[in-house]
């Protein structure tokens, strides 16, 4: 068959990968590079080179079985990394890193503080509530409840939703601090309990690509690089009449037409492209909302905690009134790099950072994972493959590398399924 696939994200380079040798291909890319969060940038700090991941950083065994069958299968060098959490409360003053007692207390003063205290509490008790919300049958109708309900229901502490759940919370999805409870409480205590962060001990390990992310892309695209278009956006997708055949791409060369169409995009994109949508692609693809989020690549480490005991591998600012959320990464930890000064990448900061300290930017966005969003989920089949269009992205599941993965190899097995 012929083929389109249209985005090269995770989830498009990985249908590529796993098309092209039985089919023809040809895979469409807006902008100039391929690889989507997939982002690593050189920079030179002090007459020094470095290789810094900017979009995507970490995976672990685990919970990633498709993205670590690609790594092994493509040969690709990984190491372990830090996945320490920090939070840095302007408000209050409060700074801790999650790690252990000398870094929970790493301003000693907190060892009386009742506030912060009952926190720590509100954190054991919440992480037993949400394991037995996750392995109770029944759920006690925690489909619709969002994590806000479950929250007040639990009678947790504000500092604890603002200080540790919000800041946890909106930093692994980038989310609004502000809307983020609104996320279900049964999908956020299975995405914890999956990836062992409802436990203090025996979680898993962490690890990152060696020499950043740019090297899986390279290894991935090799077969096919041939057949990637770059700076190539489809402006429109139109599929074929009622009892026709093929999937008409237009690009600014013209029309193409095509036996399927793989659209590998954001779904907001996606609907974005189609020329002639169905009631049933709207209501899905329109109902997952989308935060940007301004990314921003520099030495500045005032983004950092002040206390140097509080400071990790992320680190969380909570600012009244944010709207996006104000989280910091540090690379040399979770990269291991060695550098004169730190090599740090911050969301949503851009007019705190010392301009003189900027090395790169970037814009990403992340699906909002409401109620509406896992509803749409729901509803995958009503729209995949139905006019010969296919829809690939980390959005089915909770955006992150595995979802992208296990949502082109569905892809895959569907398309195999009509020969």
């Amino acid at each position: 068959m012929r083929i389109a696939i249209v985005g090269t994200g995770i989830s498009g380079l990985t249908a590529a990968h796993y098309l092209h040798r039985e089919h023809e291909i040809t895979v469409f890319e807006a902008d100039t590079r391929v690889g989507g969060h997939a982002n690593t940038v050189d920079v030179t700090v002090d007459g020094r080179e470095h290789a810094v991941d900017t979009g995507f950083i970490v995976y672990n065994e685990q919970n990633y079985p498709g993205f670590v069958a690609l790594l092994r299968d493509l040969g690709i060098a990984t190491q372990p990394t830090d996945m320490s959490f920090g939070v840095s409360d302007r408000t209050t003053g409060i700074e801790f890193r999650a790690t252990n007692l000398n870094t929970i207390f790493a301003q000693r003063r907190n060892v009386a503080n009742r506030p912060f205290l009952r926190m720590l509490t509100d954190i054991l008790r919440f992480n037993r509530a949400a394991r037995a919300l996750v392995e109770s049958s029944a759920g006690d109708g925690a489909p619709e409840m969002t994590l806000r309900e479950f929250l007040r229901r639990g009678r947790y502490s504000p500092d604890f939703a603002r200080q540790f759940i919000v800041p946890l919370g909106a930093s692994l999805w980038s989310a609004d601090p502000e809307t983020f409870t609104e996320m279900p409480a049964l999908a956020y205590a299975r995405f914890m309990y999956n990836h062992g962060l409802l436990q203090i001990t025996r979680r898993p390990q962490w690890r990152t690509i060696t020499g950043g992310s740019r090297n899986y892309v390279q290894a991935l695209t090799a077969g096919f690089s041939d057949r990637i278009r770059v700076a190539t956006p489809i402006r429109k997708i139109v599929a074929a009449p009622a009892g026709g055949a093929g999937v008409e791409l237009l690009t600014e060369q013209g029309p193409e037409s095509f036996d399927r169409v793989i659209v590998a995009t954001h779904s907001d994109q996606a609907l974005r492209m189609l020329a002639d949508s169905t009631p049933a692609e709207r209501a899905v693809l329109g109902a997952i909302r989308y935060q940007r989020n301004t990314t921003t690549l520099h030495t500045d480490e005032r983004m950092l905690a002040a206390e140097p005991r509080a400071r990790a591998s992320w680190n969380y600012t909570v600012r009244v009134g944010a709207q996006r959320a104000t989280v910091t990464y540090c690379m040399n930890s979770l990269q291991s790099i060695e550098s004169t000064r730190p090599l740090l990448v911050t969301l949503n900061r851009r007019d705190e950072i010392d301009e003189r300290s900027v090395l790169a930017e970037f814009e990403y966005a992340h699906p909002v994972f409401d109620a509406a969003a896992m509803s749409a989920q729901r509803r995958r089949d009503e729209i995949q493959g139905t006019r010969g269009i296919y829809f690939a992205g980390a959005y089915w599941g909770y955006g992150f590398h595995e979802d992208g993965v296990q949502s082109a190899r569905a892809v895959v097995r569907a398309m195999g399924a009509e020969r």
